[in-house]
């Protein structure tokens, strides 16, 4: 007798959804995020970068923003989809999906008052806080003529062989700001009550479902919480979404926040599936008034064990997830097939994908530096197996080893500590860092799968090295000594030894240097002992002020962010004058800046470090530095730079072997993870 049937582990997740006319494999919606793909001149590339998450075996992929005209561009040239020559265009991504097995739908996007050019246009003349251009107010025949270009463009969509379109109403893009009163002072037809400020997505949603069937899919993305003063009340949203289940909507998708938001919304220090419940709780309304459009819940969403226990509670129809597909596109494969604890994990980082996309440049993938890339980094196993000596067992050599173990190399890791990890190590000890566990776990497994023999707690030496072909030296950074009179005082304590938990540490602390590891140890400093607000999301809320949209129109709490008491009084200093932490990421660096003003951090720019004695740290500052006092401390924390480790490779060179440098070996300066898995990845795929 064959044994009983074991349901998946993810029975939820990977359970088809049958629209009637058209049926998705799974539970799973690759999220619309802009990929600096979209324009004309890139779509072979955008085709690759869909083809391999149709491989992966997505259930429904979204593209990045198109936009239905030129008013509509976020940028100047932005993505298009507004004629039949970019129907044609277009014709290649659809092809490589449906190729693949997959289903593909456009995202429409118009940006409203967030366009990066002047003629950008919005319901009022009102300038968004981060664009530079004020927006021309559009008449009513105006607003007919974006009704229509949407329209328009959703045909030339179908001609292109999508199998739907996104309708993109959240995020505080153009038909978000025809919602929200604070960006919509109108008193005509399409503003004033909010029977009339919704008029505009009822009637793109309508008007699309009328000229293009109904046989294709019709997605909204619904704003869930606006996240701003004067957004829409819970009543308004659900009004919104009956509607526009009404005009024709096959399944509606959460959005959450606005660009402008001071809350932050995916970064790694928000709680995982922190928005799911107001997903759940317009899904319910809507069964309750008999509408079965399907709801999918997303943001912060990163494992298929978070998309399961949401599925199951009945929390959501199907789960959106864009950043964990650049991350991993074989993310949902590997769910199917029993491997999960091999999936990258998205640690919601923002440095290689939002940064990205607010610097004008190409989306790719801190974890994954082939996400966006997939027509220029292949690999393939190689057909002259070489051994291989990876010294350090940070994310870069653990990356290099990785990569060649997975083309047949027989690569052997030295790492002197006793685990995997290097500096991500210190990183997952940060307060809202800790989905960095879950990478050295990753990287952990990666090697272990792809045969990388690992030697850890072995310091090797040059002459230890001589059998292998190649040697790769990834030997990672120490602190930098700034040079400060006294700084050998007893005060002193390197960062290495604060964030390890090597030293008690006092209740005043005075930081030296403010890139982002001076922002950690304070973030690190400033938090009370335990679990942090990351893994508690009542007391994220409270602390960020997030309220319900039920109570406040917008969701924010009436009594604003409520921070929780620092653990110790911190002044952070730099030599530099300018903002304190002006190279943090772009995406998240008002997030660092905030918990610190939380903190009540005394932040100092422009100073000069005299000396550390008895009494503190003494400093110059003012006009010519002429200004001296004492900053009465406890402990002095030097966070002032780092040098490469690299002492092994000029002794590697002088016996004459094939040396690699990567990482902060390679070049330190403020810790970069970005470049040290891109170059590790980029070596291991060339070797």
């Amino acid at each position: 007798m064959p044994p009983p049937h074991t349901p998946p582990a993810f029975h939820h997740l990977l359970a088809p959804l049958d629209l009637g006319f058209v049926r998705l494999r799974n539970r799973v919606i690759m999220g619309s995020m802009h990929t600096g793909l979209e324009d004309h001149r890139q779509l072979d590339g955008l085709a690759a970068y869909c083809r391999e998450r149709a491989e992966g075996q997505v259930g429904l992929i979204v593209t990045g923003g198109l936009a239905p005209n030129v008013a509509a561009w976020v940028k100047p040239l932005a993505g298009t989809l507004a004629s039949r020559a970019d129907a044609k265009r277009h014709r290649v991504v659809t092809q490589a999906v449906h190729g693949a097995g997959g289903h593909i739908a456009a995202q429409l996007l118009h940006a409203g008052r967030y366009a990066y050019h002047p003629l950008a246009v919005a319901p009022s003349r009102i300038r968004s806080p981060i664009s530079l251009f004020t927006p021309w107010a559009l008449s009513a025949r105006g607003v007919e003529r974006q009704i229509r270009a949407f329209v328009h463009a959703a045909q030339r969509a179908r001609e292109a062989g999508y199998d739907g379109v996104e309708i993109m109403g959240s995020e505080g893009y153009l038909i978000n700001q025809f919602l929200a009163r604070h960006t919509n002072v109108r008193d005509d037809q399409w503003g004033g009550d909010y029977s009339h400020r919704m008029r505009l997505p009822v009637e793109i949603v309508a008007r699309t479902r009328e000229a293009v069937g109904a046989d294709f899919l019709l997605i909204y993305r619904l704003s869930v919480v606006d996240l701003v003063p004067g957004g829409s009340t819970w009543d308004e949203t659900l009004q919104l979404a009956r509607a526009l289940a009404y005009a024709g909507a096959t399944l509606l998708n959460s959005g959450i926040g606005w660009h402008e938001s001071r809350v932050p919304t995916i970064a790694t220090s928000v709680p995982r599936a922190a928005f799911a419940g107001l997903t759940q709780r317009l899904r319910e309304a809507l069964r309750q008034d008999g509408l079965a459009v399907p709801v999918a819940a997303s943001n912060r969403i990163n494992t298929p064990e978070v998309a399961e226990q949401i599925l199951a509670s009945g929390k959501a129809d199907l789960v959106s997830m864009a950043r964990p597909l650049l991350a991993d596109p074989h993310f949902v494969r590997k769910a199917a097939s029993g491997r999960a604890d091999e999936i990258a994990p998205c640690i919601a980082c923002n440095q290689a994908c939002l940064d990205h996309v607010f610097r004008n440049r190409r989306v790719s993938c801190l974890v994954n530096p082939r996400a966006g890339r997939e027509t220029e980094l292949n690999w393939q196993r190689t057909t002259r197996p070489r051994r291989v000596a990876v010294v350090g067992a940070g994310p870069a050599g653990a990356t290099a080893a990785a990569v060649l173990g997975e083309r047949g190399f027989d690569v052997h890791l030295f790492e002197a500590g006793p685990q995997v990890g290097g500096q991500l190590q210190l990183a997952s000890r940060i307060p809202g860092k800790e989905e960095f566990i879950g990478l050295i776990h990753h990287l952990h497994r990666r090697m272990e799968v792809a045969g990388v023999r690992l030697h850890l707690g072995v310091r090797v030496q040059a002459d230890d090295l001589g059998d292998f072909d190649e040697v790769i030296v990834a030997t990672g950074v120490h602190p930098r000594r700034p040079g400060i009179a006294g700084e050998d005082h007893a005060k002193v304590l390197s960062y290495v030894d604060v964030l390890a938990g090597r030293q008690i540490v006092g209740d005043r602390v005075a930081i030296i240097g403010a890139g982002g590891i001076g922002f950690d140890v304070a973030e690190f400093l400033l938090a009370a002992p335990g679990p942090s607000a990351a893994t508690d999301l009542s007391r994220w809320q409270r602390i960020w002020g997030v309220g319900d949209p039920a109570q406040t129109p917008g969701g924010l709490s009436p009594e604003g962010p409520c921070p929780e008491p620092p653990a110790r009084q911190i002044t952070l200093l730099q030599r530099k004058a300018g903002k304190l932490g002006a190279g943090l990421g772009k995406t998240t660096g008002w997030i660092h800046r905030a918990a610190l003003h939380h903190g009540r951090v005394d932040m100092q720019a422009g100073v000069r470090y005299v000396r550390i004695g008895d009494d503190g740290l003494l400093i110059a500052e003012g006009p010519g530095h002429g200004r001296q006092r004492w900053i009465d401390c406890d402990h002095i924390v030097l966070c002032a730079g780092q040098e490469p480790e690299a002492r092994l490779v000029p002794e590697l060179r002088a016996l004459g072997m094939r040396v690699h440098v990567i990482g902060g070996a390679h070049r330190a300066g403020e810790l970069d993870a970005k470049r040290a898995f891109r170059q590790a990845t980029e070596l291991a795929a060339t070797l």
